[in-house]
């Protein structure tokens, strides 16, 4: 019983590691997006409530509810070849949109872990008030 339970769980991780490596788009960490945006100018789009993204956001990110996101707009269609990271309060409907973006032809798609909540755990300022 116990070896079908390790085999089980083996395959289980071994899955989830293809599965991420194969999604398309890659997840970042606080320090990684600092970099990304300082070195390639990337495109930071915030999926917070209008309210939250007021309370504070990442510096230069543009605010797109996730009712309106829409990989098409004007905002972000332009933004195909560029880094585009995709960022919410936790980490969890930001994941979401960017296996929106890659599925619409993005070619540089990523997402920050954590969200909002684990860039301000790693102690980096946020931006009050609208973009």
């Amino acid at each position: 019983m116990l070896s079908l339970a390790f085999v089980g769980l083996t395959v289980a991780i071994i899955y989830t590691e293809i599965a991420r490596l194969f999604r398309g788009y890659r997840s970042l960490r606080p320090a990684e997006l600092t970099a990304l945006i300082n070195r390639e100018n990337a495109l930071v789009v915030d999926l917070s409530a209008t309210n939250d993204f007021e309370k504070g956001h990442i510096a230069g990110s543009k605010s797109v509810q996730m009712s309106q996101f829409d990989p098409d707009s004007k905002l972000l269609a332009p933004a195909k070849a560029l880094p585009v990271v995709v960022v919410c309060r936790m980490g969890q409907s930001s994941a979401d949109a960017a296996k929106r973006l890659k599925k619409a032809g993005f070619t540089q798609v990523f997402w920050l872990d954590g969200g909002i909540a684990a860039w301000q755990q790693a102690d980096l300022p946020l931006v009050k008030g609208r973009a």
